[in-house]
């Protein structure tokens, strides 16, 4: 992977960033602060979180994206703070091991990962358009998944269910707000080489094995590589990209069969 060239499209911008003290939140913190942005760091695990802002000079945030008053909180604060929301990468998200096969799956674990991977994303998209219609400009950048488009055998019904209902969402949204100068799209990462994935698969390297067959590019993605996709969308250079299906998947859900 070659090294990250420096870009500044994102000076005097403010972003917030959901689950940015670990993975691809932590990752996208950096990038995007490297690009000029004002971060608010936003997690519910407060060394995480206060570390990566502390690392990217920003602000963090304790929230529990679950809940409504903390999320309306966390975008007050980052407007008070800086005096614009301009970038909402609304990315936590859980994929615990008790969603698996909907046979098995009860019915607690079900409604847990909606909460978390849907009702979140709907909560922050609430909360940070109001900011964004009255600037008459802003993007939100959802975090959905390449299962969202894609059906696997090795089901985890609930998180699959709760990404596809990000991408219809993040659709309707696009088209609802285009014309007030406010972009909305789906990023659609493939396996992500962060620690969620590790403890997935670190314990079965079968089960690691069985997906990393599909993806033709022979890899996980790695964090830093689905950051720059978020500092695309983020930024100017994707002024005509709205209610889009973003896949960064390694070329996964464009394969038949993969490379020898």
């Amino acid at each position: 992977m070659t090294e990250t060239p420096v870009c500044r499209r994102l000076v005097g911008r403010t972003a917030v960033v959901t689950g940015a003290g670990s993975g691809i939140g932590l990752a996208t913190a950096r990038r995007l602060a490297s690009e000029g942005a004002r971060i608010v760091c936003a997690d519910i695990d407060e060394s995480a979180g206060k570390a990566a802002a502390d690392e990217v000079g920003g602000l963090y945030v304790p929230v529990d994206v679950t809940d409504p008053e903390q999320v309306d909180a966390l975008f007050k604060t980052a407007f008070d703070t800086y005096g614009s929301v301009d970038i909402a990468f609304n990315n936590a998200g859980i994929s615990p091991p008790d969603d698996d096969s909907i046979l098995t799956t009860g019915l607690d674990a079900w409604k847990r990962v909606q909460e978390v991977n849907l009702t979140s994303v709907y909560l922050c998209c609430k909360a940070a358009l109001p900011y964004m219609r009255r600037q008459g400009r802003g993007s939100i950048i959802n975090t959905a998944s390449f299962v969202a488009v894609m059906g696997a055998a090795t089901s985890q019904i609930s998180y699959t269910a709760s990404k596809g209902g990000v991408l219809a969402m993040s659709r309707e949204l696009g088209v609802q707000f285009a014309r007030e100068g406010i972009r909305v799209n789906a990023l659609c990462p493939g396996p992500v080489n962060t620690p969620l994935l590790k403890e997935l698969f670190a314990k079965d390297p079968e089960r690691a094995q069985r997906r990393l067959v599909h993806v033709p590019v022979g890899r996980f993605a790695e964090p830093e590589e689905i950051a720059s996709a978020v500092a695309f969308l983020a930024s100017d250079d994707a002024s005509f990209v709205n209610a889009a299906e973003f896949l960064v998947d390694g070329g996964i859900a464009g394969a038949y069969v993969t490379p020898l």
